[in-house]
């Protein structure tokens, strides 16, 4: 499709001076003036209640819902939920730039889709479109009618200029002068200049002007002033008692005329857009050239994609908001009226500010991990020579995984570092120490996903520093995206050569390890050891292994491996055995994943479910999924950890790793789960999923027509936070949790968990120390 920004010499010679008169004789009628638009939302909503799969698009709206949900805790502190707000905004940023941005890839392009709701994808964006303007509708409100008049009592107002003072005025007035000035640029549209190119995500200012001294519409002219990204959004004064922040697009509007000489400026409206940056990747035959190129050329691609969304400020000229419309093939289901702050991701300028910086809730310090009593250790592969150790992020520090990859890079007996990268933190230590390690001399072979939406950038610029470096370095595997998280170490030890080896749920990221929670496996156990080098011999070469011992691998077998394991769980339930099946994960989405869940909940297989984001599972359906309960952990934390619990009649299975069940983590994704096979290790898992089952502050509950309940304590439970209880587990503890037992002992009113955690088992916990480090599996 065309770009809307780009016209050819014969439009803009034929178009007319009076740009708004061109469009005003075929003004589309709003939605609203459909004469059958009731019925057909009727229709429409009916429709997505039958279907029993829920639409992967209306379902994480309802988890941008849990999270404005934090916003309106009055639980909360005021910035703990400012944070929230912004949070939401961003999410709604991203989720316009791919989700809707793909929708619309169908609609321009004239391609057929059926949503999981059963709607095609026209009437699907009116009802989509319809979710997204009631949930912006909430997001003002919560910030007009429940925060905004918290704003004076914590210390700080939000302003207009009429509420500055003589010499603030002065101020402002010389730092529009001085700074803001200098860097606007009006783009003017008319026939002899082009419909000018708007950046997203960027406030912009449409300028009405008109000749001195003329009152018709034919002298008219539009202009655009895009607000430079690099300023601070806020202009603070500071007062005795207060801080008063000015926004930055209510300075340029004051003192618009300065740009405007001799004209009369007839009307200013603020507005924003985001475009489509959803797009696909074609292959290449030239994997270090013309791949790389072709990422670049994509990301810039997305400063040109369509307009999917305006935000406008209330009062928008209706002319202007007709033109760009037109100009941009949108209508009133693409245009929010923001009551408040256009882009509520400004309110991180108020929450870091230096003034506030006690103010949000203080994080409780990582602890050891169970098994080490400190995070950092003399000689990390000493500790991983006698067992395995479970990480869990953030509860427990990332530095062990550093230590690892520092110690690495400096240990002369160490000769080869493998691992692959999806995301880095900035300034990061483990880029360093992957620099460190070739300057030693030592082979360091990485695996970077340049596709990382929104990261590509970054992972080509850091990718490149490895291979000037001396680093062998691959740029992703064709159209695959490699998400899964591996590092293998390999060390000469004189008698013998070792490997050791990390493998995770999250990214090799020390920032991100501190806001997610993940759960990450460091061992030097052979099995794994063996499977991982197999693994990047297939990832780095041309080797196709005939079987893995502890991994399930993507996109080759993980989706026929679990519908195994779902399907063995149905056969135990048919036969009047003890089955289960519980999953942590960040998304449900694949049908065929979700059939056999079906079939296992109808043959009486007990499911939970604990899915922090998007779920197209309908559970409690009658004669579909009475056995299946769906939950969501939404809180200090974002949920990132993806745990497989498989009952076995009494024996557990239990994978942990990197992949979502979803069509793309089985299809399009370069993935692993890793059983855990240490006793200690399993109970950790089990104990994670235990926890996020009872949990009564965090846990959101999916009813059957896809709407989520928040989960109360019961009237004489006990409060249990996940996002706070994990820093205090013990080894007792997590050795007596059992999932599965027969009687239930539900935590909250929502009735969740079928589970129970037994007294302490000494007999397990025998067994546990008394593992041998061949690593076999010993189920409990």
């Amino acid at each position: 499709m065309p770009s809307h920004d780009s016209i050819d010499g014969a439009e803009r010679k034929g178009r007319l001076t009076n740009f708004f008169s061109l469009f005003k004789s075929t003004r589309e009628p709003a939605p609203s003036e459909e004469p059958k638009a009731v019925t057909a939302t009727e229709k429409a909503h009916n429709q997505v209640q039958q279907s029993d799969l829920i639409s992967r698009d209306l379902s994480w709206m309802k988890f941008n819902d849990r999270v404005l949900d934090q916003a309106t805790n009055e639980e909360r502190n005021l910035f703990d939920r400012l944070k929230f707000l912004a949070i939401t905004s961003s999410n709604l940023d991203e989720f316009f730039t791919i989700r809707v941005g793909s929708l619309y890839n169908y609609l321009d392009f004239g391609k057929e889709r059926l949503d999981y709701s059963g709607l095609r994808e026209i009437p699907f964006r009116k009802v989509l479109m319809r979710e997204v303007q009631e949930f912006v509708r909430r997001q003002n409100e919560c910030y007009q009618r429940q925060l905004m008049p918290l704003f004076a009592a914590h210390g700080f107002r939000i302003i207009d200029m009429g509420e500055l003072g003589d010499e603030e005025e002065q101020a402002v007035e010389e730092y529009f002068e001085r700074t803001v000035y200098p860097m606007l640029t009006p783009m003017l549209f008319d026939y002899t200049h082009a419909f000018p190119v708007l950046l997203a995500k960027v406030l912009i200012l449409a300028v009405t002007t008109q000749v001195k001294g003329t009152t018709h519409e034919e002298g008219r002219k539009l202009s655009f002033v895009q607000l430079p990204a690099n300023l601070p959004r806020f202009f603070v004064i500071e007062r005795e008692h207060e801080l008063l922040f000015l926004p930055i697009e209510t300075i340029v509007k004051e003192h618009i005329d300065k740009l405007y000489r001799n004209v009369d400026i007839i009307s200013t409206n603020i507005f924003r857009l985001i475009r489509n940056g959803d797009f696909t990747l074609e292959e290449s035959d030239d994997i270090e050239a013309d791949f790389v190129d072709e990422i670049r050329q994509k990301i810039k691609s997305r400063r040109l994609g369509r307009i999917v969304q305006v935000s406008v400020e209330p009062g928008i000229n209706p002319d202007l908001l007709h033109l760009i419309k037109k100009r941009w093939e949108i209508d009133e289901y693409n245009v929010f009226e923001i009551d408040g702050l256009i882009d509520y991701t400004a309110l991180w300028s108020i929450i870091k500010h230096p003034e506030f910086k006690d103010q949000l809730p203080s994080i409780h310090p990582p602890v050891p991990p169970l098994g080490l009593d400190r995070d950092r250790i003399p000689d990390i592969f000493e500790v991983m020579r006698e067992r395995d150790i479970l990480l869990h992020h953030p509860y427990n520090n990332f530095e062990p995984v550093l230590q690892m990859l520092e110690q690495a890079a400096e240990d002369p007996k160490v000769l080869s570092i493998k691992l692959t990268i999806y995301r880095l933190a900035k300034n990061s230590r483990v880029t360093q120490a992957l620099l460190n390690a070739a300057e030693n001399g030592k082979h360091v072979a990485v695996l970077f996903e340049i596709k990382a939406r929104f990261d590509e950038e970054n992972n080509i610029r850091e990718a490149q520093r490895l291979q000037k470096a001396g680093c062998f370095v691959i740029y992703g595997i064709g159209l695959l995206k490699t998400h899964t998280k591996l590092l293998l170490i390999v060390r000469n030890e004189g008698s013998r050569v070792a490997r050791y080896a990390h493998l995770s749920s999250g990214n090799y990221n020390e920032d991100t390890s501190k806001l997610y929670t993940d759960t990450g496996l460091l061992t030097s156990n052979e099995e794994y050891t063996e499977d991982i080098s197999e693994f990047f011999n297939v990832i780095t070469g041309h080797s196709i292994p005939t079987e893995y011992q502890n991994l399930i691998t993507a996109p080759r077998y993980m989706r026929d491996k679990l519908i195994e394991l779902i399907r063995k769980e149905a056969e135990n339930a048919r036969a009047g055995l003890k089955s289960g099946i519980c999953i942590k994960v960040n998304s449900l989405e694949d049908r065929e994943t979700i059939q056999e869940l079906y079939a296992a909940s109808e043959a009486g297989v007990p499911i939970r479910l604990i899915i922090r984001g998007m779920c197209c599972l309908r559970p409690k359906r009658a004669g579909l999924s009475e056995n299946i309960t769906v939950r969501s952990l939404v809180g200090d934390f974002l949920e990132h950890s993806r745990i497989f619990y498989f009952h076995q009649n009494g024996q557990p299975l239990v994978y942990g790793g990197s992949a979502d069940a979803m069509v793309r983590s089985f299809d399009k994704r370069i993935e692993s789960l890793f059983k855990l096979v240490d006793p200690r290790v399993r109970q950790q898992a089990i104990h994670i999923l235990y926890y996020s089952l009872k949990d009564n502050v965090n846990a959101y509950e999916l009813q059957e027509d896809g709407t989520y309940l928040k989960c109360e304590m019961s009237e004489d439970g006990e409060v249990l936070n996940v996002h706070k209880a994990f820093f205090n587990v013990t080894l007792s503890e997590v050795m007596a949790t059992h999932l599965f037992v027969e009687e239930e002992q539900p935590a909250s009113k929502c009735d969740v968990p079928v589970l129970e955690s037994l007294e302490e088992n000494t007999e397990v916990q025998e067994k546990s120390e008394a593992t041998p480090e061949s690593g076999h599996d010993h189920s409990l």
